[in-house]
């Protein structure tokens, strides 16, 4: 009898926690975390030291907000896609944890909630990135490109950069050529950062009709533009040395990282023209690690008399 009691009494903290859960999962989470990595060293070269705690804090909430708005938005408008591919078939809208309406109030609230802390504590060209960002991933990606070109992640792939622009914007008030050369980092680094998980997820993106690279093209055209945009990306990254006058450490990093990014891209294409068994996600999994060591260099580098 006892038992039967505490599960009646656990059951309602249980629903909470799953709905909440089912809530989290709809911002993508794990882009959210690709996407503070960025931001926060993006401040850090605006100050050229350490912004003040609260401002960065501030920052990172926002950024995390319009992220996870856009996220969710996408999961509303990709819910019928969802449903078809493996990979995404445990998203809160395909399982039922989640109605669509749910979904959809909280991502307009979660997105008019990150423009309005963003400019109340931070300053209204921040805000009005943000909004550009949740604009481009949610319209220009989401509804536009997605379903329609083998390039959508090229060009949707610019929300992605958008923090770095909310980071610099947040610390100066304004725009230079620092944040840009940033923004054209991560722009470059996402077809190869992208493609080669969309070699693997090949016939779920064929199952569901999105024509991404690797669905219109074969396995050496991806592999070839992979290395190509991994090398863009390396000269950009290099660029950013004498534009935002960085130092030894970022240098070395760029460099270093640099020539083992390009190394995997080159190695995923050499085992394609031959036919012999790839491993993308070799390359996923390491483009995150290049982007991740390349941010932390972005960071540090201001901190140091060197």
């Amino acid at each position: 009898m006892q038992a039967a009691v505490e599960t009646r009494h656990d059951r309602p903290a249980m629903t909470v926690r799953r709905k909440l859960a089912a809530y989290l999962a709809l911002t993508k989470p794990r882009v959210i975390e690709l996407l503070l990595v960025v931001t926060a060293p993006t401040m850090i070269l605006a100050q050229q030291g350490l912004p003040s705690l609260w401002l960065l804090i501030a920052t990172l909430i926002g950024g995390a907000m319009s992220a996870g708005s856009a996220g969710a938005f996408n999961c509303y408008i990709d819910r019928d896609i969802d449903r078809v591919m493996k990979r995404t078939q445990g998203r809160p809208l395909v399982t039922g944890e989640l109605s669509d309406r749910e979904a959809l109030v909280f991502a307009y609230g979660l997105g008019i909630a990150s423009i309005v802390w963003l400019g109340l504590f931070t300053n209204w060209l921040a805000a009005a990135l943000s909004l550009g960002a949740i604009l481009l991933y949610v319209v220009f990606y989401s509804l536009i490109l997605k379903r329609r070109t083998a390039q959508n992640i090229v060009w949707g792939g610019v929300a992605g950069c958008m923090p770095v622009l909310i980071g610099w914007a947040a610390v100066t008030g304004d725009l230079s050529w620092p944040p840009f050369i940033l923004f054209l980092i991560i722009f470059l680094w996402t077809p190869p950062h992208y493609w080669p998980l969309s070699m693997k997820y090949k016939d779920d993106y064929a199952a569901a009709g999105v024509p991404m690279l690797a669905v219109v093209r074969g396995r050496a055209q991806v592999g070839l533009q992979v290395i190509l945009y991994a090398w863009a990306t390396v000269a950009c990254s290099l660029l950013l040395i004498p534009i935002a006058g960085m130092g030894l450490v970022y240098s070395t990093v760029a460099v270093v990282t640099g020539v083992w990014f390009i190394y995997e891209t080159h190695r995923l294409y050499n085992l394609a023209i031959r036919h012999q068994q790839v491993s993308p996600m070799r390359v996923f999994h390491g483009s995150i690690a290049y982007l991740s060591l390349l941010f932390l260099a972005v960071g540090i580098d201001p901190l140091l008399p060197f």
